[in-house]
């Protein structure tokens, strides 16, 4: 089944970056930083692993972050 949805880019810069912009993925990024993977897949768990451990008042932190930026 074929979908007609046009991607679009983002300002790296923009004021409208969603929370998994300037919280999520620098935060990953860290945990994962050094190690190295045997394949793309082995990554990949790594990385969900990395999001399911952070803990719930983390995540608050990221939201309450987020309306500061706004």
């Amino acid at each position: 089944m074929e979908e007609n949805v046009e991607l679009l880019d983002h300002a790296p810069y923009s004021p409208d970056l969603s929370p998994n912009d300037f919280f999520t993925f620098p935060k990953i990024k860290n945990r994962l930083r050094g190690q190295r993977f045997q394949s793309p897949e082995e990554a990949v768990d790594a990385f969900k692993n990395a999001i399911l451990d952070l803990p719930a008042n983390e995540w608050n932190k990221c939201f309450e972050n987020w309306f500061e930026h706004m």
